[in-house]
């Protein structure tokens, strides 16, 4: 088979809303590598998403899944219940952020956990506005893509957002946006729009990872807390895509001084299979009524079981160390290009969870294309790099946290070739 002639069949088979960032048809994978039809080789930066941390088909993830299918597949927890989800639970308990009581729910994908976190705030607190913020992503569920602050491509053309939502602006000091800025973006909110007694929550990624792999200032999740504390409101993190060791900790959260009160995550949390949870406060978490959450699929066997292969190797083989060492590297390897490419903005990001903005050389424009232009030379080289923000000039670097080092290195010697040619090529007018 080629790449082309299944290129072609999807044209007829797929829904054309279903995007794609390349045509490479994947036949084999194997931690940072992937193999597709044709038997070219490539280096994984984009980690599915952030979902393969651990590397693709991780030997202690796939013996556990193994052992799982030979005892059974599926029954729904909800019907007939089985020990290891709730010994899952107990150990994300323990895990996630925040001295206190709590609860988990598992569900299947990140979405849901983002809807099924606003339903239990709703529900805990009798309350129904929701805040979210400029450049977030949570999903592309209704709810999800009307919490998400981007239009293009993932709200445009699907007609009437979900009500009693509202968007503030993002702390980002490139874009020129403060943490007052965005503070007071919620007091002009509740100025004129919406009464802080009907919010129910405030939901914010700790590191923007559709929106550009922004950081958010400790002064805001500080802000945040005292924010929801003194009226009543849940502060929920989406640590989706930054959890499971991808900054340099467990959870995003731990770089601060406060916790959330719920927490949703998914993606890396089963290796590479659809698992997803919100844990946090027990008395929030148990504020809906039986039969109020869970779903078919929601704790699947065969992803607790990846589940708990996933937290053991990030311990046994201390991944948030890792991730920590490997950003440094390539952080330093960005920097040292910024003489040869002015087209750099900004380097940014905790842990292995980094990001390179490009703009114009002459101003701050911001240079999509050239973004582009330096993810489609990688890829003729054999790496894999995804772009995302809400001006698409960020590249963003998501590589297994279990890369071996000969592989990185040869990674970082694409990257930087891809650079440099990109910078030869003609700019679009």
């Amino acid at each position: 088979m080629q790449n082309a002639e299944i290129a072609e069949r999807r044209k007829t088979a797929i829904a054309r809303g279903v995007g794609m960032q390349t045509q490479v048809y994947v036949e084999k994978a194997e931690n940072a590598h992937v193999w597709d039809v044709e038997g070219n080789r490539y280096i994984d930066f984009a980690a599915g998403i952030a979902v393969v941390n651990t590397g693709h088909r991780h030997p202690k993830v796939i013996a556990a899944v193994q052992k799982q299918l030979d005892s059974f597949t599926h029954t729904c927890h909800q019907v007939l219940p089985y020990e290891n989800y709730i010994r899952l639970g107990e150990r994300l308990n323990a895990l996630v952020p925040g001295d206190f009581d709590k609860r988990t729910l598992f569900v299947t994908t990140g979405a849901e956990a983002v809807e099924n976190a606003i339903k239990i705030a709703r529900f805990a607190t009798g309350r129904s506005a929701v805040i979210a913020f400029g450049g977030a992503f949570h999903g592309r569920t209704f709810m999800g893509m009307t919490l998400t602050g981007k239009v293009q491509p993932y709200k445009a053309g699907f007609g009437a957002m979900m009500p009693d939502v509202y968007h503030v602006p993002f702390p980002i000091d490139l874009h020129g946006i403060s943490v007052e800025d965005a503070m007071a973006g919620i007091t002009k909110l509740f100025k004129a729009d919406l009464d802080p007694a009907r919010v129910a929550a405030i939901i914010l990624e700790p590191v923007q990872g559709e929106g550009g792999f922004y950081q958010a200032p400790a002064e805001l999740m500080r802000a945040l807390r005292k924010l929801c504390d003194d009226n009543g409101i849940v502060l929920i993190a989406d640590e989706v895509q930054t959890g499971f060791a991808r900054t340099g900790k467990l959870f995003a959260m731990e770089h601060y001084d406060v916790v959330p009160d719920l927490t949703c995550m998914a993606k890396a949390l089963a290796g590479g299979f659809p698992l997803a949870a919100v844990t946090g406060k027990a008395e929030i978490m148990d504020a809906a009524n039986p039969g109020g959450l869970g779903g078919t699929y929601g704790g699947n066997p065969l992803g607790i079981a990846a589940a708990h292969a996933v937290l053991d190797v990030i311990e046994e083989e201390d991944l948030c160390a890792r991730a920590n060492a490997l950003g440094s590297r390539l952080r330093q390897r960005l920097e040292s290009l910024r003489a040869q490419v002015p087209e750099i903005a900004e380097i940014r990001g905790p842990g292995f969870m980094v990001a390179v903005e490009f703009n114009l050389p002459s101003d701050a424009t911001p240079n999509p294309d050239f973004a582009n232009r330096v993810r489609l030379e990688a890829l003729k080289r054999g790496l894999v790099l995804l772009t995302c923000g809400v001006y698409a000039n960020v590249i963003r670097f998501l590589a297994p946290i279990t890369i071996p080092d000969d592989v990185f290195a040869e990674a970082m010697d694409i990257l930087e070739a891809s650079m440099l040619a990109a910078r030869a090529v003609p700019q679009a007018a």
